[in-house]
């Protein structure tokens, strides 16, 4: 099987592209820049030129090969509504292509701030469809006879190399001399490591069904005050409280981020496929020091 590979060198989509070539399949991944293109050719992979804002590279790229699995995002966090804007034609574009052929097309979604009535956000928990458009827009593609199927991940995505939240954490706390959490700290993350989370795309490209959405969820939800306590210990730093007032002026953008509430479940992920985390979590990642420069 060939699969086409979006944001193929990036964090996620580099230890997706290592997953499926491991497992024998073949990888046609999209570049758009020189060093991603020579990024992929020593990966041992084919290269398409293009990006998000390139709809004839992405059509180009779904229809001469027998899968997709799509992870590029504009990461403009400022301009989220665009961003969103932006992968749902990506994501609409692919699948004009792809249209009766009954080919898997995996979309990339998230768990962070889709509501929950029970205890964590569940698989059966849909996200909004605005302006959270990229798991709407994937499911809506399972009407047209594509095996299309939403993976979310947590916030945390971590390993050796991760440029997310939690890096940008541990930089705000260097910055004002001690890591905070906002309130009391006991709202939760949850986490993923990202070979856990490249296994949990081969296994919904394998066995995936169509219409569905599968939870990429290692720790379920840890209070953001041990996530902070760890990189105070990490840090040699005081580990403080900031109140919900003075959280933006504190962590700027992110406060909207580590403020949330998302505990989140993949029992059903794990019952369908099989899919077992088997790498450190995130405290654990955190505690080997190589976040911190050790």
């Amino acid at each position: 099987m060939r699969v086409f590979v979006t944001g193929a060198t990036g964090f996620i989509g580099s230890a997706i592209v290592k997953e499926l070539t491991g497992a024998g399949y073949k990888v046609l991944g999209l570049a758009r820049s020189e060093k991603s293109v020579q990024a992929l050719k020593d990966a041992g992979v084919e290269v398409l030129t293009g990006d998000l804002n390139d709809p004839e590279s992405l059509k180009k790229g779904a229809a001469e090969t027998d899968a997709v699995i799509h992870t590029a995002f504009i990461h403009d966090f400022a301009n989220f509504e665009a961003s969103a804007a932006a992968d749902k034609a990506a994501i609409e574009a692919m699948g004009s292509v792809l249209a009766g052929t009954n080919r898997p097309m995996i979309v990339t979604g998230g768990t962070l701030g889709i509501q929950f009535n029970g205890p964590w956000v569940t698989e059966d928990d849909a996200a909004p469809a605005h302006p959270r458009a990229s798991e709407a827009a994937g499911l809506e593609l399972a009407k047209q006879g594509i095996r299309s199927s939403v993976v979310r991940l947590p916030p945390s995505v971590h390993d050796k190399g991760d440029k997310g939240f939690v890096p940008m954490l541990i930089s705000v706390a260097r910055e004002k001399g001690f890591s905070a959490y906002i309130g009391d700290g006991s709202n939760r993350w949850p986490a993923v490591h990202r070979l856990d989370a490249a296994h949990l795309y081969r296994l919904v490209l394998e066995k995936g069904k169509a219409g569905t959405r599968y939870n990429g969820t290692g720790d379920e939800g840890i209070p953001t005050r041990q996530i902070a306590e760890v990189i105070g210990k990490q840090l040699n730093l005081p580990v403080k409280s900031v109140s919900q007032e003075d959280a933006a002026a504190h962590f700027t953008w992110i406060a909207r981020f580590f403020a949330l509430n998302a505990p989140s479940s993949s029992k059903k992920t794990k019952a369908e496929l099989g899919w077992q985390p088997a790498h450190p979590g995130l405290i654990e990642d955190l505690e080997m020091g190589h976040y911190f420069g050790k």
